[in-house]
């Protein structure tokens, strides 16, 4: 099934287009090491050098001479290592919860549902913000912050999907051989209910990097490791005269959401057209 997707999703104008563009960053994320080495919070250079006036130097440095390149690659593997992280999280639990509710039902499903409606009910963003401020801004807290309020939207579509499902031949012949209802759930119901929540998992990490990127911008991110958002932060009181410290890292958030959005349509529009 996942082979069939991903070869009806790279048929797709905007799934082929979202995916070299994501493998195009997560290529320039991988060799960081290399065509940046050290450490890219070191100082490179003097302060507020322009873009291309050293080659070594390509994008410049910003405010305290740091190389904007370094940061950028080096960001790079922060910001994609993060969203991979949340929606992986997110699936996990999410498909979980959604498939125990769905095949369960009564009052298993009557209080994972409710969970997500009281989790829903307060903005992700506000949430990842208070868990970080008590958490701690490290990369586990981050991630575990910004999946808290991603798995309801995955738990919501699989319980659907699950509880049309499990009235199925196939899962009734499952019972009648015996197996236990989450057996049933996690073995055969829920890999034939996964396909809509896949499509969900770009949006959810074109929405974990851009959070991400916000907490940064806020300092609520580890300051030890280059952010996309601490980049731009640093960058916004010196717009005017040196907009190259904020341009290079804004263009990467924006191509990378991007990539992410086009592909997650075209996983949408694969399942469409194969019915679902």
């Amino acid at each position: 099934m996942a082979s069939r997707l991903l070869l009806a999703t790279l048929a797709q104008r905007t799934g082929i287009a979202g995916a070299l563009l994501l493998a195009a960053m997560a290529l320039l994320a991988i060799a960081a090491p290399l065509l940046a080495p050290g450490d890219p919070l070191d100082l490179a250079g003097r302060p507020m050098l322009p873009a291309f006036a050293d080659p070594s130097l390509p994008l410049g440095t910003d405010r305290l001479g740091r190389s904007i390149f370094a940061g950028l690659v080096h960001g790079a593997r922060s910001s994609l290592a993060t969203g991979l992280c949340v929606a992986a999280v997110a699936l996990c639990v999410g498909a979980s919860a959604g498939a125990i509710a769905g095949m369960l039902g009564g009052l298993v499903d009557e209080a994972i549902m409710r969970l997500a409606d009281a989790v829903q009910t307060i903005p992700s963003f506000l949430l990842a913000m208070a868990i970080v401020s008590v958490a701690g801004p490290s990369p586990v807290g981050v991630v575990a912050a910004l999946s808290a309020g991603t798995w309801t939207a995955t738990a919501r579509i699989v319980r659907a999907e699950v509880a049309s499902l499990r009235e199925r031949q196939f899962v009734e012949a499952s019972r009648l051989c015996g197996r236990h209802p989450l057996a049933i759930a996690f073995a055969v119901v829920l890999p034939n209910a996964l396909a809509p929540a896949i499509s969900l998992a770009a949006v959810v990490v074109a929405g974990a990097i851009l959070s991400e990127s916000a907490l940064a911008f806020l300092g609520l991110s580890d300051p030890n490791r280059a952010s996309w958002g601490a980049m731009i932060a640093e960058g916004r009181s010196v717009l005017r005269s040196a907009p190259h410290v904020t341009l290079a890292p804004g263009l990467a958030l924006f191509a990378t959401i991007l990539a992410a959005s086009l592909l997650g349509e075209g996983v949408s529009r694969a399942l469409a057209a194969r019915g679902g």
